[in-house]
């Protein structure tokens, strides 16, 4: 690993203007400042290539010291190699020393976004229709503002906390290869992010398929606790090849293909872990007819009974609940060939899997190559972009303040525990000892409000709610 370069004191007069700008009164809640941090963060380029998450990271420390955080309060990291990739870390200390901190962490960086596909600049924050409009007005930088302003409030309050309270605002996170922070932080730095647990992305709230200012419901809030790991794998077939004017049966690209149909119809056997059952139990109700009555199912009976398949049967003809309940593979990308008129001498693809926790890369290797069923093929692990997943522990000391303020806030509303198909950073956290946890608070609609995608938006009445909520739930955890 290359040395960091850390900095603890920001330079140049436009940063202490920010600073100064920033500052809000410690009796008051802040809300035009907090927007005014919000859509700065938002309008900070930090896409992968043409951004900076180094500059986002001192704007967002510079709000931090007009709160009054002192320079050795912030420590700003980013590496020779990717000196735009960088990020800060700040600390709140607490009035328990033997008590262990807690860590909030969000990631900077966003997906990239051209102009010329969307409807407005993505990177203008635009409020319109109830709703903030620009790239990472959701994902994730509503949560890097939230936690910034949060410190700050507790800080300019001089809220006493008997815990110590730790921000990491990381980049990476979106570029699958690029830098990342919080595996950075979590392998070099672990004592600075030290904590008993973290509180991540990875949560939050449905509606029922509008904003709750167009007349829409919030249906539940959830809180993430665990997620799959992801995995590339490389199957192969090589051939001598020959002359296409006289072909044969035996192809590499036909081999393959056989392969790649049996992965088709194959299924992982399905599982549960402590986060995935109570999730079946919880939403139940939620589904009437044969699937409610299959998820409860599923949670409660014995796994291998004719009555626990017979649940998944029917749980499996929807795909968020098919891949819930197992690991799943899929082909991705294809290779093969060398000349339009020879018959192949290679043929290739890669193959993403999402592994249950709990399960190897070998052993979901071996079992790929068991499946494919052609001993000339070739099956080897990519080299792995992270660690295996490793589920935090389903602790009511962690959930039961989310419970207590999912009721205060959104009453009536279900707080449901998820595990992601996807993956966040939390999962470089947990595999060096902080159990990591996606909160709930902030709210989007079913179709995920263009996140990763084209126009990305975030209703307004979610960021602020979200922002007390979670202000709120910080304070539960460290007073």
């Amino acid at each position: 690993m290359p040395k960091p370069i850390i900095a603890r004191i920001l330079a140049g007069a436009a940063l202490a203007a920010i600073a100064t700008s920033s500052a809000f009164a410690a009796d008051d809640t802040g809300e035009a400042a907090f927007r005014a941090t919000y859509k700065e963060l938002v309008e900070t380029n930090t896409a992968v290539s043409s951004g900076s998450c180094t500059l986002a990271a001192q704007r967002m420390g510079a709000h931090l010291k007009a709160a009054g955080f002192a320079d050795s309060q912030i420590t700003y990291f980013a590496t020779p190699e990717h000196p735009k990739d960088g990020g800060l870390v700040a600390v709140l200390p607490g009035t328990a020393p033997g008590t262990k901190p807690i860590l909030l962490i969000a990631h900077l960086d966003v997906v990239e976004a051209k102009r010329a596909d969307w409807t407005r600049d993505p990177f203008t924050l635009v409020e319109e229709g109830g709703y903030y409009w620009a790239r990472g007005s959701f994902d994730d930088k509503a949560m890097a503002s939230v936690w910034v302003d949060t410190m700050a409030r507790l800080k300019a309050g001089n809220v006493k906390l008997r815990r110590t309270v730790k921000l990491a605002l990381t980049c990476g996170e979106e570029t699958s290869g690029a830098f990342n922070g919080a595996e950075w932080l979590a392998k070099n730095k672990r004592e600075l992010i030290d904590a008993e647990f973290a509180l991540n992305e990875g949560g939050g709230g449905r509606t029922d398929g509008k904003g709750v200012t167009q007349g829409g419901k919030i249906v539940v809030m959830s809180v993430q606790v665990g997620e799959k790991a992801s995995q590339d794998y490389r199957v192969e077939a090589r051939n001598v090849g020959g002359h296409s004017s006289i072909p044969i049966r035996d192809n590499a690209i036909y081999e393959l293909s056989d392969a790649l149909l049996h992965l088709r119809d194959f299924d992982f056997p399905a599982e549960l872990n402590d986060t995935t059952r109570a999730f079946f139990a919880r939403r139940a109700t939620a589904f009437p007819g044969e699937t409610g009555k299959a998820m409860q199912t599923v949670a409660t009976a014995a796994p291998g009974s004719d009555a626990f398949k017979q649940a998944v049967a029917v749980l499996d003809q929807d795909r968020g609940f098919h891949s819930t309940l197992r690991t799943t593979c899929v082909a991705t990308m294809l290779d093969g060939g060398h000349a339009t008129n020879a018959l192949p001498q290679r043929a290739g693809a890669i193959v993403n899997c999402r592994i249950f926790p709990g399960h190897s890369f070998e052993e979901v290797r071996s079992k790929l190559a068991q499946v494919f069923a052609d001993p000339r093929l070739t099956v080897t692990t990519a080299e792995p972009d992270q660690p295996m997943g490793k589920a935090p522990p389903f602790t009511p000391e962690v959930i039961r303040p989310m419970e207590v303020l999912t009721e205060k806030y959104f009453p009536g509303v279900p707080l449901v525990p998820t595990m992601s198909t996807g993956a966040t950073d939390g999962i470089y956290l947990e595999a060096a000892g902080i159990p990591t946890y996606g909160v709930p608070g902030i709210w989007a609609n079913p179709d995920f409000n263009g996140i990763h995608g084209l126009n990305e938006h975030l209703e307004v009445a979610s960021l602020l709610k979200g922002r007390a909520f979670l202000y709120d739930l910080v304070q539960a955890y460290a007073k």
